[in-house]
C-alpha cells in the first residue's frame, strides 16, 4: 500500500472544497502515506500548517486551470505559494501559444515559473494532453525538458479529458533526459493506477486515492 501511495498527489480541486474538506484530504494523506496533498493555492497555508511535521508535501496549481494568465501574474502566484507553504507547484502550460505554434513564448511562459520555484519547489508543467495532437505533445514535451522543470503533467481533468495509457507511453518515449511524467485525471482504481505507472508515470494526480488504495471505485472527478 505503501509503495503506491508513495506515487499519489492526493487532490481536491473543486471550486466548492470547504475547510471540512480539505482537513480531510490532510488527513489521508497522513494516513495513507500520500506523496503531496494538491489544493488550490488559497489552501495552502491551511495545508501547510496541518502537515508541519509531517510527511506529505503541498502541492498547489498554478494559472489553473486554462494556462492564460499572464507569465508574470503564474511566477508572481508560484512565489506567494512558496511564502505560503508549497514545495510542489503544477503549472498550467499557455495551451492556446503552444497550438499556434509560438513555441519560445511557451518555454518563457515555463522558465518564468521554473525561475520563481528555483531552490524551493520543484515544477509540474501541465500540458492537457485532451486538446493536443500528438504532434504537439511531441513538441510540449521537448519545451518542458528544456526549460529545466521536472516534471510533466498529462491534465488538469478540467478539460474533458484525462490521463491515457497512449499518452503516457508517448511521453515517456519522447523524454530524453530526466523529465518525469505525472499522470491525472481519471484515474480511478487501483489498475489504472498500475498502468499508468507501468506505462512510464512518475507521480499520480488523483482525487480517490483513498479508493485506488483500497481497490475501490473511485470518484469520477478529477
Amino acid at each position: 500500500m505503501t509503495q503506491l501511495a508513495e506515487y499519489i498527489d492526493h487532490t481536491l480541486l473543486k471550486p466548492e472544497a470547504t475547510h471540512e474538506q480539505i482537513e480531510k484530504l490532510v488527513e489521508e494523506a497522513i494516513t495513507y502515506r500520500f506523496k503531496s496533498v494538491c489544493v488550490h493555492p488559497y489552501w495552502v497555508p491551511y495545508c501547510s500548517t496541518l502537515l508541519q511535521g509531517k510527511t506529505p508535501k503541498v502541492c498547489t496549481v498554478i494559472g489553473f486551470p486554462l494556462g492564460a494568465s499572464s507569465s508574470r501574474v503564474k511566477a508572481f502566484e508560484t512565489k506567494q505559494a512558496i511564502v505560503d507553504g508549497a514545495t510542489e507547484i503544477d503549472m498550467v502550460m499557455n495551451i492556446g501559444e503552444l497550438k499556434a505554434g509560438r513555441e519560445e513564448f511557451v518555454k518563457n511562459d515555463i522558465d518564468m515559473v521554473v525561475e520563481a520555484a528555483k531552490g524551493k519547489a520543484i515544477v509540474k508543467v501541465i500540458i492537457e494532453t485532451a486538446l493536443l495532437t500528438d504532434d504537439e505533445k511531441i513538441k510540449a514535451c521537448h519545451i518542458v525538458e528544456s526549460s529545466g522543470a521536472d516534471f510533466i503533467k498529462t491534465s488538469t481533468g478540467f478539460a474533458g479529458g484525462g490521463a491515457t495509457v497512449k499518452d503516457v507511453k508517448l511521453l515517456a518515449n519522447t523524454i530524453e533526459g530526466s523529465l518525469k511524467i505525472k499522470a491525472s485525471g481519471g484515474i480511478r482504481n487501483r489498475a489504472i493506477a498500475e498502468e499508468m505507472i507501468a506505462a512510464g508515470a512518475d507521480r499520480l494526480g488523483a482525487s480517490s486515492g483513498v479508493q485506488i488504495l483500497e481497490n475501490e471505485t473511485g470518484d469520477t472527478s478529477y
